[in-house]
């Protein structure tokens, strides 16, 4: 996936919130806990709603399955398969434990953030209302990302063994438009002006049916479906492909390779690993976390640029940053079906053209080629002109570390053109705005390395609720 040269322009930032939508996440995990997202105005297990976002506690997430703010991973029948996918995604880096997370950081405390939305819990999993909220929680709280290891059978699946899904995108949408509806709202109200995306991006695994058609709600062609690699370059034995699949990553193929370890080790609950928190899983829903981890990724060195894309425009960009497989594939695989219960006795061949010309999407995922593409697209953030309403109980804050090469390591000076109308502030790199009167001024902001930006305040009565013009 070539991580290594694009890590040495970006390991992450915590700016970027990664949803998982999923099994809990085990937030105290050790490999995991540094990168987790914190609601920093909530407190933990709370019976009130300290921050006024409509949910009570909600520190790490929110747990939509049995609609409380305890995040949960040890009920009986939970697999560990939220806290493996978050592990892909960013796991700590240079921590010396375990796994390292595609945007992990670096180990300074700089990986992306991990919010865990969480739909299924043991015997319990969402209903589409509860699920509509998971995703709108998502989207309002700052997530740019929607990770989704989930979804309904193929429709070309084997009806012997598993219920035939949607058809197409309007049969999905006529059955499931409280779904279709939550997720248009993520991929076109998640991300903020000060961040490097508007927008979001919905990142769902194509299925494990081995069938020629993705799943819905993934093949929905809004978002990003991921099919599923294994260690040779070859299709996995049980990916779907073909209708419906954009792109494929490293899944795992334990029936290819006949050892567990020819899956994906990724962080896991100790408790279902025999105390050592790691183990192993295959699948699309581990494939689909590499898309998500590179698109993370690719988001932080936007930030660290101020690069600025539409949600549309960086799903390209992400579709191009991909390399053939074709020429990797023989013409046949031969894998044995169930080989940890049944061994070398069921082989079965199959049949690699197949997924020729294009049947796994664009190609696999190369985390380098799409920080070059990054690099050489986008806009660059200046500092913005802003609306604020009247009055000291509407102030506006900007990170200014944004809009100013230098980030987090420059110090600021802010001064208003007319303190009468609007005065601003500094704590940090943090500028605060207050509107004083209605009208209209200007306010300068001077970098410690000499860079000077200039934009305006518009002091209304009333603003929308983030400020920015």
């Amino acid at each position: 996936m070539n991580c290594g040269e694009a890590w040495k322009k970006s390991t992450g930032n915590p700016s970027i919130i990664v949803a998982v939508m999923d099994e809990g996440v085990m937030w105290p995990h050790p490999d995991l806990e540094a990168n987790m997202w914190v609601n920093e105005d909530e407190i933990f297990k709370s019976d009130k709603d300290n921050d006024g976002n409509g949910y009570n506690g909600d520190v790490y997430g929110y747990n939509f399955a049995e609609m409380t703010p305890v995040i949960s991973w040890s009920h009986e029948r939970d697999t560990g398969h939220g806290t493996h996918v978050a592990g892909t995604i960013a796991a700590v880096n240079n921590n010396g434990i375990g796994v390292s997370g595609i945007a992990g950081g670096s180990g300074s405390n700089d990986g992306v953030k991990i919010m865990s939305v969480q739909i299924f819990s043991g015997q319990f999993g969402v209903n589409q209302y509860n699920e509509a909220r998971a995703i709108k929680y998502a989207a309002d709280n700052g997530a740019v990302i929607l990770q989704c290891s989930w979804g309904y059978n193929s429709s070309l699946s084997d009806p012997s063994s598993s219920m035939r899904g949607y058809v197409n995108d309007e049969h999905w949408a006529r059955h499931c438009p409280l779904e279709k509806e939550a997720l248009d709202y993520f991929i076109h109200n998640a991300g903020s002006p000060n961040g490097p995306i508007d927008g979001g991006l919905a990142i769902f695994a194509a299925g494990n049916e081995y069938a020629a058609a993705a799943g819905y709600p993934g093949a929905y062609g809004d978002f990003i479906c991921v099919s599923a690699m294994d260690a040779g370059f070859m299709p996995a034995s049980y990916t779907n492909y073909g209708r419906g699949v954009d792109i494929m990553a490293p899944g795992g193929d334990s029936d290819y390779h006949k050892t567990v370890a020819g899956s994906i080790l990724s962080t896991m609950p100790p408790a279902l690993t025999g105390g050592t928190g790691y183990g192993y899983m295959d699948g699309t829903s581990m494939a689909c976390p590499h898309v998500s981890g590179v698109a993370a990724l690719g988001l932080s060195y936007a930030t660290k640029l101020r690069k600025k894309f539409t949600a549309n425009q960086f799903k390209d960009l992400l579709l191009q940053s991909t390399r053939s497989l074709e020429p990797h594939f023989p013409i046949n695989k031969l894998y044995y079906k169930f080989f940890s219960l049944a061994g070398e006795s069921n082989p079965v061949l199959m049949e690699l053209d197949k997924y020729y010309a294009g049947k796994v999407g664009a190609g696999m995922i190369d985390a380098g080629k799409l920080l070059t593409l990054v690099e050489n697209n986008g806009v660059t953030l200046d500092l913005p002109n802003m609306y604020v309403a009247l009055g000291v109980d509407n102030k506006q804050t900007i990170d200014l570390s944004l809009f100013f090469d230098g980030g987090k390591s420059l110090t600021f000076k802010a001064e208003s053109a007319n303190p009468k109308i609007a005065s601003v502030s500094i704590q940090g790199s943090k500028l605060i705005i207050t509107g004083n009167a209605i009208g209209t001024t200007a306010y300068t902001v001077t970098a410690s390395d000499g860079k000077k930006q200039v934009a305006e305040i518009t002091v209304r009565r009333n603003a929308n609720g983030n400020g920015w013009l």
